[in-house]
């Protein structure tokens, strides 16, 4: 038997289920989801990791009321975040296949970024 985690919060979803080969991987918001596979989850979590890490280092770098935008891809995925390095949305794109768009605003991020670091999938 595999295991299935949902995870949800105030505008947000994560899930991965280990039976499901084709899609393990769940993201989403209130209103909108998006089904992963095994490499688009990774990178997923590698881009999101990478634009956290360079938001919170920007902090020290803008002043207070500087707003900025940031992008990392890679072949199957698109994300941005945008804002201050305190508080900004994410957005994703799928680059091959399904063609699907979906984002998060601001005041949910960081609840799903802690989440993500806490799902140990691979």
């Amino acid at each position: 038997m595999g295991d299935r985690i949902l995870k949800k919060g105030q505008g947000w979803r994560l899930g991965w289920n280990t039976e499901e080969i084709a899609y393990p991987g769940l993201i989403g918001g209130d209103d909108w989801a998006i089904e992963l596979s095994k490499v688009e989850f990774a990178d997923f979590c590698r881009l999101f990791e990478q634009l956290a890490t360079t938001m919170e280092a920007m902090a020290e770098e803008l002043m207070e009321e500087e707003r900025i935008a940031c992008e990392a891809e890679s072949e199957l995925l698109w994300l941005e975040v945008e804002g201050f390095p305190q508080g900004y949305s994410l957005r994703i794109i799928l680059n091959q296949g399904r063609r699907c768009e979906g984002n998060w605003p601001a005041e949910v991020v960081s609840e799903l970024y802690q989440e993500m670091q806490k799902l140990n999938t691979f």
